[in-house]
């Protein structure tokens, strides 16, 4: 299956959200904006544009401005956007990794952080916390507990910036990830579609193997004759744009139903939800990621 080229669809929508203040020159958002990172150096490397390389290195150091801490990065501006996401941080790790390909200072920001957050977050032989006060000075009392997939996102994002470098962070997280990935069955449309796009990096190792072939079973239970995956099992009505876009990202990292990824596409190109996510600006940075995911692909050149 070939992955999704619309190099057109993604700079309308991109003039869009620029004149409509949605994105980049919106509220900051650490996903959202990882994700963006991405895009605009998979532009850079499909148009051969270096303003886009720029565009990257200026949103980098705009989420910095706003978002750094003195260990780690708030969730987002917004004031309900407090704290610290683990599986954020990872993310954001990751596209200091896709801008570092370019400009090696990335991969080193990348490092550091990693380094910054390892022991907030990581409880070894436990797990993930998945939420820390802004501080990191403890869990967050409204958000205790472990998150299923946070081993799984710093073990990727960790082993793509510097095997080496963060070998001790990196065998805590296989050890987590050894002892919870048979048990685990992710039944949530944008788990299932982050752990697909995780799989593609170490295919062959059994983690891999079997989340994969276990969150392509759960999709064909969630897929509706509408055209979109559905937010859960017990969820048959519930969709969200912003999470069949990241399904549709991992659908395209291993390469499978192709097919849907086109119709949740056109469904969603004309569904309106009628909430604040029409304009959120996560609805659009994933859509422009889903029809151009070049450097969310292992491989992507």
């Amino acid at each position: 299956m070939a992955a999704c080229r619309d190099i057109g669809y993604v700079l309308d929508k991109l003039a869009w959200m620029r004149a409509e203040g949605i994105w980049p020159n919106g509220l900051r958002y650490l996903w959202t904006d990882a994700f963006g990172v991405v895009l605009l150096v998979s532009l850079h490397a499909e148009l051969k544009d270096p303003r886009y390389l720029e565009q990257a290195r200026a949103l980098v150091a705009d989420v910095e401005r706003v978002l750094d801490r003195p260990r780690g990065m708030r969730i987002g501006e917004a004031p309900d956007r407090s704290g610290q996401y683990y599986h954020y941080l990872a993310m954001w790790m990751y596209a200091l990794s896709v801008l570092g390909r370019y400009v090696p200072e990335y991969t080193a920001k990348g490092i550091q952080l990693a380094r910054d957050v390892h022991d907030a977050f990581v409880v070894p032989a436990h797990g993930v916390r998945w939420k820390m006060l802004e501080d990191l000075s403890g869990p967050d009392p409204d958000f205790e507990g472990f998150g299923a997939l946070d081993a799984f996102d710093g073990y990727v994002s960790y082993r793509l910036l510097d095997d080496a470098a963060l070998a001790p962070q990196i065998a805590d997280l296989r050890r987590l990830v050894e002892r919870s990935y048979l048990a685990l069955s992710i039944n949530q449309d944008l788990g299932i579609g982050m752990m697909l796009w995780m799989t593609q990096f170490f295919p062959l190792e059994n983690w891999a193997v079997t989340q994969r072939n276990r969150c392509l079973r759960m999709l064909d239970r969630l897929w509706t004759d509408e055209g979109y995956f559905c937010r859960g099992l017990e969820l048959p009505g519930v969709k969200f744009a912003f999470t069949n876009y990241g399904v549709a990202i991992g659908l395209q990292a291993v390469g499978a139903m192709s097919e849907r990824v086109d119709r949740l596409h056109s469904f969603f190109e004309g569904y309106r939800s009628g909430d604040e996510y029409d304009r959120e600006a996560i609805t659009h940075v994933m859509a422009c990621g889903s029809h151009l995911p070049g450097y969310l692909l292992q491989g992507y050149a």
